[in-house]
């Protein structure tokens, strides 16, 4: 495993809890240096470096975590994530413990370190409006199972899964008439237990358009057009686009600028 940690490594939900308290902040970062080998030249001038990078200052390196707010040791977690250069970052809720003011600045601060480093993130969230604003490309999971995937203005606007359709059409939007005019998406129906799932598909239970094939029989991922694939038996996406194009006009998605405070899903 120790070469595949060297290119890929990860950056936790919770800042507090993922860093050692009895650690300064330099030799939190220095960690995989030290194990790595780098020598004390090195990882000194890497530790300073990285402090720089995600805007830590100088005499920051002699304190500990409790000294920081949570948006600053999620700065820490991340100079130590990109300590050896990895190629993949794993974030794991990066700013969902963190004050909604200071969400911003640590999406921005990603954003910014990918194109500098040219590092990929898989970044795993349940807010819409993050993934809106970060991703390329998507994954829509379902109670464990991959239901939908491809590029994320794809899904966006013509989704190809009934659970797709219904993320999308539940998430909040910041403009009064959208948010009257757009169509609502309801499930019915009862979720599943994580541990017994049905025998067929495991949205059966709540989807519209569900058949006896859907429950006795699960779907896998088949391509579904435009370079991306759904766990669906049957193809819905000119049955759901109708729905979409309405409910989802305001989820184009953003090639360039900043993450804002309030910017609307």
């Amino acid at each position: 495993m120790r070469p595949i940690r060297v290119k890929m490594q990860m950056i936790f939900q919770d800042p507090h809890n993922s860093l050692n308290p009895r650690r300064t902040v330099g030799n939190l970062i220095a960690q995989p240096l030290q194990i790595a080998g780098y020598d004390k030249a090195a990882i000194a001038a890497r530790v300073a470096e990285l402090m720089g990078q995600v805007g830590l200052p100088p005499d920051a390196a002699a304190r500990y975590p409790h000294e920081f707010s949570g948006g600053q040791r999620q700065r820490i977690g991340i100079a130590r994530a990109l300590a050896l250069k990895p190629k993949l970052v794993i974030c794991d809720e990066p700013v969902s413990a963190l004050d909604v003011s200071i969400r911003a600045q640590v999406i921005n601060l990603l954003q910014d370190l990918s194109d500098q480093l040219g590092v990929s993130y898989l970044f795993i969230s349940h807010d819409l409006t993050m993934v809106q604003h970060i991703a390329n490309r998507l994954i829509v999971m379902y109670l464990g199972r991959i239901v939908e995937t491809g590029s994320a203005e794809t899904i966006w606007k013509h989704p190809a899964h009934p659970y797709t359709q219904a993320l999308l059409a539940a998430a909040p939007v910041a403009d009064l008439h959208v948010m009257r005019s757009r169509s609502r998406f309801v499930l019915e129906g009862d979720l599943p237990s994580p541990t017994n799932l049905p025998e067929g598909c495991a949205f059966s239970t709540r989807c519209p358009f569900a058949t006896d094939l859907c429950r006795q029989e699960r779907p896998i991922l088949r391509p579904m057009g435009e370079g991306r694939q759904s766990a669906c038996h049957y193809d819905l996406v000119d049955q759901l686009g109708g729905a979409a194009n309405k409910s989802i006009s305001s989820f184009d998605r953003k090639s360039e600028g900043k993450y804002k405070v309030g910017a609307r899903a």
